[in-house]
């Protein structure tokens, strides 16, 4: 059964009871990690295993994710800054006692790679909250695989100049 989640903007990504902060390095550049992010987003799930299919929706302005196990989100996105940053909320969800889900994949320039970090922002019912914290190391695990994967999506292999060993 889809619910209804209380309708958040981006200022809950930094004032929501449980937020998740992750980060890592990429050596591809933020305008490739951008695309991946906010305009290939069907490409989601070929990086970030959790999830099974992410589609656009109303012309970009939102998408509808699920994630395996069966849990499905109907996004609204509440930034989309070129090469800076990527942000939505969750407005419906299968998954129990979420009240308020948001978003942020902050982009920023590293020498010619990326640094991002991802902000998960939450509220709900004390379980859930503390469910959420209790599970913020497995979390952290799963973006920095995703990353990795990302990364290699985006870096073209280096090919050793002629002459060099492997």
């Amino acid at each position: 059964m889809t619910r209804r989640l209380r309708p958040v903007e981006l200022d809950f990504t930094a004032s929501a009871p449980v937020r998740l902060v992750f980060s890592a390095t990429l050596a591809a550049p933020p305008s490739a990690v951008y695309r991946s992010l906010a305009l290939e987003v069907g490409s989601l799930p070929a990086w970030f295993t959790p999830v099974r299919s992410a589609v656009p929706t109303g012309d970009g302005a939102g998408r509808t994710v699920r994630l395996r196990g069966g849990i499905a989100f109907e996004e609204t996105i509440l930034a989309s800054e070129p090469d800076v940053r990527y942000a939505y909320r969750v407005d419906a969800t299968n998954a129990p006692g979420i009240t308020a889900l948001a978003e942020e994949w902050a982009l920023s320039p590293v020498g010619k790679g990326t640094r991002l970090r991802w902000t998960m922002a939450a509220d709900g019912a004390a379980p859930l909250r503390l469910g959420l914290r209790l599970a913020g190391p497995g979390v952290g695990l799963s973006f920095r695989d995703a990353v990795r994967r990302l990364d290699r999506r985006l870096t073209p292999a280096r090919r050793p100049s002629p002459g060099t060993v492997r």
